[in-house]
């Protein structure tokens, strides 16, 4: 017999082949070559059928099987040969469609209605189906809207009168997809690597990130941003799509630690070229605690305000009333650690410019007299408020009175009182102070003044003149200095 005589009874018997195969019909073959555009597969015999690529498709684009590999399709039509597809087209199911489907598990596309109790109406072809919320997906959502109008893949799960009765699942399909590359996906989770995933959930302390494959990692709520984060929520939405830094991975891989501040410049990173000791910032007042407040400079930059640092006024925590937390204010950079990412700061008082500021600190040395604010008492001495984050000692020896009196009394918390700058140690941490030397001094200056007095006037009885002295030599609580 003749070449085109061959080919013309090979053409019929694949005809013949093809009418062999009934539309609906779930069929299995081998894989013999993949084109650009189709698939061939060897269905027995001298037949071929052909799939398109694009349903050889995994979840990252790339043809998920090799010649040689066997799959399972369902035949969409015998017209001009067999055309397979590996899940049912959204519109094209037929009753006996959605039985082969549910007996040999083949996807089928369904569109999402609308909610309803306990689940989503789906339409698949012209039959109705049931998916409940918890099939739906396998992250969880609050918002059930979310998934309405969309077109998914589903398995039928319950096939019952006739196909009047379906119920469907979405989640079961996702959980062979991530079943199937749960061994890659966990290659690619390293320390540094940045990764795509999607929040699963939120809680208080975080958000758990689905990686793929089933496998999630938490972004503790410490590391959403250099910015101090209070709720979660209000940064991330569960189905939110996002990209994380992984940070830490256990032995196991079973806790995965994930960053997203990381994937941004750390903003202390130029606390250097930005704050110097002295400069006066605007910052925002964002919390208290019992030892100060903490004050945001800008984002991801936050300083303390030490309770130290603002005058005694003899009442518990009145240091609170000027920093309401929310409220924006002038604060003076005083000590910076960029190692330990440590800013400390005072609040500058409404009207002090930067220049007084400054110069109130440069008075601070020894021998200056300035005025302090009495801060707290102890057996060994009494601490006085000098300036925020300067503080002395005034040892009960240098207070200028008796060891009977009541120094709680005499000089109460939160009372001004003037004292002279004995000593500084190198740090600038210890100063001690001194009032019996401003008494002294007091009384030098009085016998001074008498002194001076006595010269420009002649003459003058003893009364007079011992009622002079006796004026120089009082101190200021009203006693005679004797010999």
């Amino acid at each position: 017999m003749g070449e085109p005589e061959d080919d013309f009874a090979a053409l019929f018997e694949a005809s013949l082949k093809a009418k062999r195969f009934q539309k609906g019909q779930t069929i299995e073959g081998t894989v013999v070559a993949i084109g650009p555009e189709v698939a061939f597969i060897d269905v027995g015999g001298k037949g071929e059928a052909t799939i398109e690529i694009a349903e050889l498709y995994d979840a990252n684009g790339r043809v998920e099987v090799a010649a040689g590999d066997r799959i399972q399709a369902v035949v969409v039509s015998t017209e001009g040969g067999l055309q397979l597809s590996r899940k049912l087209a959204l519109g094209a199911a037929s009753a006996r469609q959605l039985e082969d489907a549910f007996h040999s598990h083949l996807p089928v596309e369904g569109k999402v209605e609308r909610a309803v109790k306990g689940g989503y109406e789906v339409r698949i072809g012209h039959q109705r189906a049931f998916c409940p919320f918890s099939q739906i997906d396998t992250l969880r959502n609050t918002d059930p809207a979310v998934h309405e109008g969309r077109v998914y893949a589903f398995r039928i799960i319950e096939y019952k009168e006739g196909g009047r009765n379906l119920v469907v699942s979405r989640r079961a399909l996702l959980e062979d997809e991530q079943r199937a590359q749960a061994d890659e996906v966990r290659k690619s989770i390293v320390p540094g690597a940045v990764l795509t995933g999607r929040v699963a959930s939120v809680r208080d302390f975080g958000a758990f990130i689905d990686l793929g494959g089933g496998l999630q990692g938490l972004l503790h709520v410490s590391e959403m941003g250099w910015s101090r984060v209070a709720d979660a929520a209000q940064v991330l939405k569960p189905g939110e799509e996002i990209t994380v830094k992984v940070l830490r991975v256990d032995e196991g891989g079973q806790k995965i630690s994930l960053g997203l501040k990381q994937l941004s410049e750390d903003p202390w990173s130029r606390v250097s070229e930005r704050y110097t000791v002295g400069q006066v910032h605007t910052g925002r007042v964002t919390r208290l605690a019992d030892f100060g407040a903490f004050i945001e400079l800008e984002p991801g930059i936050e300083a303390l305000a030490h309770a130290s640092t603002f005058p005694p006024t003899g009442r518990a925590r009145s240091w609170t009333e000027g920093v309401k937390p929310g409220t924006s204010a002038a604060f003076e950079v005083l000590t910076i650690d960029p190692d330990k990412k440590r800013i400390g700061v005072a609040l500058v008082p409404e009207g002090t410019s930067r220049a007084a500021s400054a110069t109130a600190r440069q008075e601070i040395v020894p021998g200056a007299r300035i005025k302090g604010r009495v801060e707290k008492h102890e057996p060994f001495g009494v601490f006085v408020f000098l300036a925020p984050g300067r503080t002395g000692l005034m040892p009960m020896n240098e207070t200028g009175v008796t060891r009977e009196t009541d120094v709680a009394k005499t000089f109460p918390v939160g009372s001004d009182i003037d004292v002279i700058i004995l000593e500084i140690d190198p740090t600038g941490r210890r100063i001690r102070l001194s009032r019996k030397a401003v008494i002294e001094a007091q009384e030098a200056d009085e016998v001074r003044e008498y002194a001076e007095r006595k010269d420009d006037k002649s003459g003058g009885g003893f009364g007079s003149l011992a009622d002079k002295l006796r004026g120089a030599l009082k101190r200021d609580d009203g006693r005679i200095v004797e010999d």
